[in-house]
C-alpha cells in the first residue's frame, strides 16, 4: 500500500493479467483504422528480428556465394509459401487461446502423453541446438575480430571468452522475462538490419560488383545447379519463417493480448466481431513481418551472390564473418570491415536474444503438456522460464565450442526446420477444422493461398530428400 499527496491510501497496482487465460473482463474492442492497427503490431517485428540472423546473414549469403544467381527463385518462394501457414496457426491460436504446441496434442496419434508432433518438435529443437550455438559463436567471432582477446582475433581463447561474453549479455537481457523487453530490443535490431542490409545491396550496382536484368532472369529460371541441393534445402527451412518460428509466433500472439483481448469464447456475436477485429491486426502483423524478411534475404542473397560469388569465397568455419566481410571491404573499402563487424554482431546476437526468450517458453509448455511442471500456473510457468533462459543459452554456447563451425551448424538446424514444417502443415490442417469455426474460414482467398502454401512446402520438402538421397554415395 502507498499513500497519496492528500494522505489518503492508495490502492495496490492490479495484478499482472496473465497472458495464456481468456478472460471475460479483459475483452476489449479491436482497432477499426489502419492507424490503429499499427499501433498493435509486435509479435511479427519480434519474429522478423529472429528471422533476419542466420538464415540470412549466414545461410543465405553462403548460399548466394556458392550459386550466384541461380536460386534466387528458390529464396523468393521460400520467404512466399511460409507466410500463410504462419497465419492460419496464429489464427487457431487466438480463436482458442492455447499456443501451438498445446495444439499440436490434439493432431494424433499420441505416443504417451504427446503427439507425434510434439515429439518431432523436441527431435528439432536438438538439431536447433546447432543453429543457435551457431549464433552465438557467429556473434564471438564478430566480436574476437573488433576487439581481440588473448591469443588472436580467431584464437581459441578469444572466441572462448567472446562467447561467455555474448551468452551472459543475452541472459542479463531477459531477466525479466516479459513480453514488452523482448519487443523493444528486438524492433530495434530488426530496423537497423533492414535499412543497413538494404541499403548495401541497392548500392552495389555503383560499384565493381553491380548486377544487372540478366542476373535476375537467370536467377528465376526455377534451376537447382548440382552441388548446391543440401544448402539449399537448409536455406528453404531456415530463411523466412521456419517451422520454429511459426510455432513461436503463437507464443508472442499471446503474450502480446491478441487472444486475451479476444475473450473466451461465448458464442456471442460480440466475441465474434472481436474476434474478427484482432484477426485483421494479426494479419496485418504477419504481413508487415513478411515484407522486412523478404526484403532483408533478397538482399543477402543478392550481396552474396554479386560480391562473394565471382570471387570465388564461400563462408565456412570460424572464417566466416572474415570472408562476409569481404562484401563491405571489396565495395566500400578496408574502413568499411569495422562498419561490417558491427552490424554482424548487431544482427547475430538479436537472434542470440529473441532465442533465449523464446525456446524457454516452448520448452516451459512442453513440460507442462508432460506433466513436469503446471503450465496454466502463472508463478509456476514464470519462474520456469526464467530458470530455462539462464540454462538453455549457456548450452548452445557449448555446443558451438566444441563444433566451431558456425556455417555447418546452421545449416544443421536449417534440414531440421525444414523437416519439422512437413509437420507442422499436417498439423494446421487437422486443427483448421477442429478448432477454427466456419464463419472464420470462409475467406476463399485465403483457403487458396493456404492450399498453394502447403502444396509448395510439401514439394520442395519431398524435393529436396530425394535430391539428397540421390546424392548420398551408395544410394
Amino acid at each position: 500500500m502507498s499513500t497519496t499527496t492528500d494522505g489518503a491510501t492508495a490502492a495496490p497496482p492490479p495484478a499482472q493479467a496473465d497472458p495464456y487465460a481468456l478472460r471475460a473482463e479483459d475483452a476489449r474492442s479491436a482497432p477499426e483504422t489502419f492507424r490503429g492497427r499499427l499501433r498493435h503490431l509486435g509479435p511479427g517485428l519480434v519474429l522478423s528480428a529472429a528471422v533476419v540472423g542466420s538464415g540470412e546473414l549466414i545461410t543465405t549469403t553462403s548460399l548466394g556465394a556458392k550459386a550466384g544467381f541461380a536460386l534466387l527463385w528458390l529464396v523468393i518462394v521460400s520467404t512466399a509459401v511460409k507466410v500463410w501457414v504462419q497465419m492460419e496457426l496464429a489464427r487457431w491460436t487466438i480463436l482458442n487461446g492455447r499456443p501451438a504446441l498445446d495444439g499440436f496434442r490434439d493432431v494424433g496419434p499420441r505416443i504417451g502423453r504427446l503427439s507425434w508432433i510434439n515429439w518431432l518438435w523436441i527431435g528439432m529443437d536438438f538439431a536447433k541446438m546447432f543453429q543457435r550455438g551457431g549464433i552465438i559463436g557467429g556473434t564471438a567471432a564478430a566480436c574476437s575480430i573488433l576487439l581481440p582477446i588473448h591469443g588472436g582475433s580467431l584464437s581459441t581463447s578469444s572466441l572462448t571468452i567472446w562467447a561467455i561474453i555474448v551468452t551472459g549479455a543475452a541472459i542479463l537481457i531477459l531477466q525479466t522475462g516479459k513480453y514488452p523487453v523482448v519487443e523493444r530490443v528486438e524492433v530495434v535490431g530488426i530496423t537497423l538490419k533492414t535499412i543497413i542490409t538494404f541499403g548495401l545491396a541497392l548500392a552495389l550496382p555503383f560499384t565493381a560488383f553491380g548486377y544487372g536484368p540478366e542476373q535476375f532472369a537467370d536467377g528465376l529460371s526455377f534451376q537447382i545447379p548440382a552441388g548446391t541441393v543440401g544448402i539449399a534445402l537448409a536455406m528453404f527451412g531456415i530463411t523466412g519463417v521456419g517451422a520454429d518460428e511459426m510455432t513461436t509466433y503463437t507464443y508472442w500472439c499471446l503474450e502480446k493480448g491478441y487472444a486475451r483481448w479476444t475473450g473466451p469464447d461465448d458464442g456471442s456475436e460480440q466475441r465474434a466481431r472481436r474476434a474478427e477485429g484482432w484477426l485483421k491486426v494479426m494479419r496485418l502483423d504477419v504481413a508487415v513481418s513478411w515484407v522486412v524478411c523478404t526484403i532483408c534475404t533478397l538482399s543477402f542473397y543478392v550481396i552474396g551472390a554479386s560480391v562473394l560469388h565471382p570471387q570465388g569465397l564461400v563462408p565456412e568455419g570460424n572464417e566466416m564473418i572474415t570472408t562476409l566481410s569481404h562484401i563491405y571491404t571489396d565495395t566500400l573499402g578496408p574502413w568499411a570491415e569495422y562498419l561490417f563487424l558491427a552490424g554482424a554482431i548487431a544482427v547475430l546476437f538479436s537472434v542470440t536474444v529473441a532465442s533465449s526468450a523464446s525456446v524457454p517458453r516452448l520448452w516451459t509448455n512442453t513440460l507442462g503438456l508432460l506433466g513436469v511442471v503446471d503450465w496454466h500456473d502463472m508463478r509456476i510457468r514464470t519462474r520456469t522460464i526464467r530458470i530455462l533462459t539462464c540454462c538453455l543459452p549457456p548450452v548452445w554456447m557449448c555446443i558451438f565450442l566444441w563444433v566451431q563451425s558456425p556455417v555447418l551448424m546452421v545449416q544443421i538446424g536449417g534440414i531440421g526446420g525444414g523437416i519439422f514444417l512437413l509437420a507442422v502443415v499436417v498439423a494446421v490442417w487437422r486443427l483448421r477444422y477442429t478448432g477454427v469455426p466456419p464463419r472464420f474460414r470462409a475467406n476463399p482467398w485465403l483457403t487458396a493461398a493456404l492450399v498453394l502454401s502447403s502444396v509448395a512446402i510439401a514439394f520442395l520438402g519431398v524435393y529436396g530428400v530425394l535430391d539428397t538421397l540421390e546424392l548420398t554415395p551408395g544410394s
